[in-house]
C-alpha cells in the first residue's frame, strides 16, 4: 500500500484552485477528507459559493478522498462513470 500523504498539495488532483475550494469547505489537512463525502462535498461548495461548479469537480472530490483513505493515487477522470450513474439516477444535482 502506497505511503499516505500529510499535505493536502502532495495529493495527486489537488492545485490551486482546489485547495482555495476544500478551504471554503474548511478542509485543511489530508486527515479531514478520509471521512467526507463526494457527493455532499460537491453540494456543500455548490450552497457555499452560490455558484454552480463543473460536475468534474465530484471526480475530483472522489479522487482525493480515495487517495485520502487508501494512499493510492488515482486520476480523477477515473471517477467520471461513476458521477455519471449518479447524475442519471438523481443522485448528485446542481444546488443551485
Amino acid at each position: 500500500m502506497p505511503a499516505k500523504k500529510k499535505n493536502l498539495r502532495d495529493l495527486k488532483n489537488v492545485g490551486k484552485a482546489t485547495l482555495r475550494d476544500l478551504d471554503v469547505l474548511g478542509i485543511s489537512s489530508v486527515d479531514d477528507l478520509i471521512h467526507q463525502d463526494a457527493t455532499q462535498l460537491f453540494e456543500q461548495l455548490e450552497k457555499q459559493t452560490g455558484k454552480r461548479h463543473d460536475p468534474c469537480m465530484w471526480d475530483v472530490f472522489a479522487a482525493i478522498i480515495h487517495e485520502a483513505k487508501t494512499g493510492e493515487p488515482t486520476s480523477w477522470w477515473a471517477w467520471t462513470a461513476q458521477r455519471k450513474i449518479l447524475q442519471k439516477t438523481g443522485k448528485l444535482t446542481h444546488m443551485v
